[in-house]
């Protein structure tokens, strides 16, 4: 392999930086920013450079880490996961897309100041000429590039120094007439000039000493460009009358004009068309190069990362990012343009900082030479300032972020999941913090034991299956020298009065205790029988918990009928109303289960199941085996997660542990003696639905656990287990 040469120095990083910040954005949004600001447009720049700060150390802690990655786009992409990748890759491009038109737009009028032609058919004229620049080829040298940020600087430093005695302190009267809100609307709309402040990035391979370069790159530049901008603005404010520059279409040659005369405004205008032609170029140059990586990436169609064997370009990328631009042009006014174009901006660099917590805290390999100081509190301040910024930016701000944002989501749903099955370092963080959570979880519930269980029979039931729903409470209470409670519901109709000839005992009611306290002898454990009548037996079971103070119900799972499915499943009413965990059974038998299936199925395992497994297994001198489904396009950190999790499980449990992964089809290591998995949870799924046992095994009794509501993980939770664990 070939080695590339790390030959920019730290000034030729500065140069970069500096380079794709200082565009056509300096000649035009001032005046915009003025208009709803007034003189506080000052603070404006100043604040938004200090809030593109977290993104700044962010990018560099990953452009150090990355440095062969490159892009905004792919930083998140691996970060967060395709999803957030598309929204990132989607958002970028019209971010740029519009900083593309906003540099049209905005420069058009200072060549109309020599020219006399109507603004946007010249606008138009000129991305059309760009479009086909790109198109064809043509490359815009490093030395141009440099020329042009040079003459600018020059323009600008000219024009800040020359005009700074002019200043006039009375035109800063009314400094905050505007308030905060006109304050942080102002920094939003001028957050744009600050975006190119990470281009640096994209070359961090020819970097050296990337680890030291890199970040005082980007920090010097955003640095030296904020000072830069804030001068500019704080003359042009002060050298103009109060509204005579706010909304103007050529703010700088107006102040220009005021001070430095005929030959002020000339270099004025040579520096915003050069301005002109860099920004938009570099803007549909790198906003086309987006459609083409996402394309790479398998997020977008395959054409858009076809080259042309002719030109040598990427034509429907680039066409498809022309288009928009010229749409842009022709329909939408410039200051929408400016606020999408800042609003799209500050959405990526929001997800910029959360990618780094990803990466941080992912099982991913992420070495980076220069880590951000202060983390996370660094990135959440990023990315918390970024959001409420974006709150204060308006309406149309708003709605374009969030039409592109859902655009993007299902376009994810439709054409990416289908196709792309990888996952970002985020998603692996989120899985081990579930996991951790869960086994925090799993040792609450050990700790805290199974004191007293209702055991609740109703009709049906016979003798061996009584004796086998005993047994499975008995083995729960045992460890903790709890008691059983067996009761017997009778139900009768309606119609029928609950008199005290119901209280009288009969045969079979007293055989019963007989049985209970023969049981209790045999198991080991305390056992108080009772029989009870009632009209309504869900109603009855939950009192009888309520008045025991029992921490489980333990009750046969009977299949759901017709009438159940129709009007609700009466099982279902005692798992939601029970004021303790519900145990429910399948029941085929309790013959000293020593083979005991922990079921996993979309998430970890449920801490009252783990804990029900193990009291089994413990009171049989049996093992628990965990059962997880074995999916075929999981990936090697899913995997290796779910290894460290069910290895840190085993540790906790007193019992043997082994590890069993399941077929998709079906197929089970072997069958074991009892079952035990997590109920359905009501609030992900309809309790009209019959849900049975994930791995089903014939001629096993399967325990179905249902936790008090104190222990059900909330509702966002558990939407997080089942998407990523």
């Amino acid at each position: 392999m070939k080695e590339l040469e790390r030959d920019l120095g730290l000034p030729s990083v500065l140069a970069i930086s500096i380079g794709a910040m200082i565009g056509s954005g300096i000649f035009i949004l001032p005046a915009l920013a003025l208009e709803i600001a007034g003189p506080a447009v000052i603070l404006a720049y100043l604040l938004a450079g200090l809030l593109v700060v977290p993104a700044a150390l962010s990018k560099s802690e990953m452009a150090t880490a990355m440095p062969e990655a490159g892009g905004t786009y792919i930083y998140i992409e691996r970060g967060m996961g395709p999803l957030l990748g598309t929204i990132a890759g989607v958002g970028t491009w019209f971010s740029l897309s519009f900083k593309g038109a906003l540099a049209l737009v905005g420069g058009v009028p200072y060549l109309l100041l020599i020219f006399d032609l109507p603004l946007k058919p010249v606008a138009l004229g000129l991305a059309a000429i760009l479009i086909l620049v790109n198109v064809f080829g043509a490359k815009q040298t490093g030395r141009l590039q440099l020329v042009i940020v040079v003459v600018m600087l020059a323009a600008l430093g000219w024009f800040a120094a020359g005009s700074a005695g002019s200043v006039d302190s009375a035109n800063y009267v009314g400094f905050f007439d505007d308030g905060i809100g006109g304050l942080l609307a102002a920094t939003g709309l001028v957050f744009v000039s600050y975006a190119g402040v990470t281009k640096v990035a994209s070359v961090a391979e020819e970097v050296e000493d990337p680890g030291r370069n890199i970040p005082l790159g980007i920090l010097g530049s955003l640095a030296f460009t904020t000072i830069l901008y804030v001068a500019i603005v704080a003359v042009l404010v002060g050298i103009t009358d109060p509204g005579s520059v706010a909304g103007s279409l050529t703010p700088v040659a107006v102040g220009a004009e005021a001070t430095l005369g005929q030959a002020g405004v000339v270099a004025v205008i040579v520096a915003a068309i050069l301005a002109l032609v860099s920004t938009a170029n570099a803007g549909i140059l790198s906003s086309s190069r987006y459609p083409f990586a996402m394309s790479r990436d398998k997020l977008a169609p395959p054409s858009l990362s076809t080259v042309s064997e002719r030109f040598g370009t990427p034509v429907t990328s680039i066409t498809l990012t022309g288009g928009v631009l010229l749409a842009l042009i022709a329909f939408v006014d410039i200051l929408e343009i400016a606020k999408l174009a800042s609003a799209f901006q500050i959405m990526v660099f929001a997800l910029i900082n959360v990618a780094v917590v990803a990466f941080r805290e992912g099982n991913a390999e992420y070495e980076p030479e220069f880590t951000s100081p202060l983390y996370p509190w660094m990135q959440i301040f990023g990315a918390v300032t970024g959001l409420g910024l974006l709150t204060q930016m308006g309406e149309t701000a708003l709605l374009g972020a969030l039409v592109i944002t859902l655009a993007s989501i299902a376009w994810y749903f439709v054409y990416v999941r289908p196709r792309v099955r990888r996952e970002g370092a985020a998603t692996d963080a989120i899985r081990r913090q579930v996991g951790r959570s869960s086994l925090t979880d799993v040792e609450a519930v050990s700790e805290e034991g199974t004191q007293d269980v209702l055991v609740a029979l109703t009709k049906g039931v016979d003798e061996d299956r009584e004796r086998s729903l005993l047994s499975l409470a008995a083995d729960l209470v045992r460890p903790h020298g709890g008691r059983v409670h067996v009761v017997h519901f009778e139900e009768v109709p309606d119609q029928v009065p609950l008199t005290d000839e119901r209280t009288v005992q009969s045969s079979s009611d007293l055989s019963f205790e007989t049985r209970a306290n023969e049981l209790a002898a045999e198991l080991g454990v305390d056992v108080e029988a009772d029989e009870v009548v009632s009209h309504d037996t869900k109603h009855a079971i939950v009192n009888a918990a309520e008045a025991r103070r029992v921490d489980s119900i333990v009750a046969e799972h009977e299949p759901l009928r017709l009438r159940s499915r129709v009007i609700g499943d009466p099982i279902d009413w005692v798992v939601r109303h029970a004021p303790c965990d519900v145990i429910l059974v399948d029941n085929l038998g309790y013959d000293d289960p020593e083979y005991v299936v922990l079921s996993g199925d979309s998430g970890p395992y449920d801490p009252l199941a783990v804990a029900v497994s193990e009291a089994v297994a413990g009171g049989n001198g049996g093992h628990v085996s965990l059962w997880f489904p074995d999916e075929v396009d999981g990936t090697d950190e899913r995997e290796q997660t779910l290894r460290d999790y069910q290895s840190e499980l085993s540790e906790q449990l007193s019992v043997p542990v082994v590890v069993e992964a399941v077929q998709a089809d079906g197929g089970r290591p072997g069958d074991g003696d009892l079952v035990v998995r997590r109920g359905q949870d009501h609030r992900l799924r309809s309790a009209a639905l019959d849900d049975r046992p994930t791995y089903p095994s014939p001629g096993c009794t399967t325990v179905t656990v249902y936790p008090r509501s104190s222990r059900r993980p909330g509702i966002l939770r558990r939407i997080v287990e089942r998407n990523v664990f």
